[in-house]
């Protein structure tokens, strides 16, 4: 299944997004959280940034 999702982004339109993980500390329980998120490649640092 991810080997389709590769192919995928690596071809046309695909190349202008990029998938990115952010590590976020949960305020409730004190454990990290991972964020997850394919972003256009002009959005990158308003995904981090938030």
């Amino acid at each position: 299944m991810a080997k389709k999702v590769v192919a995928t982004l690596k071809t046309g339109k695909g190349k202008a997004f990029t998938k990115c993980i952010k590590m976020v500390k949960s305020e409730k329980t004190g454990a990290y959280i991972f964020k997850e998120d394919i972003v256009h490649n002009d959005h990158i640092k308003d995904f981090f940034n938030k």
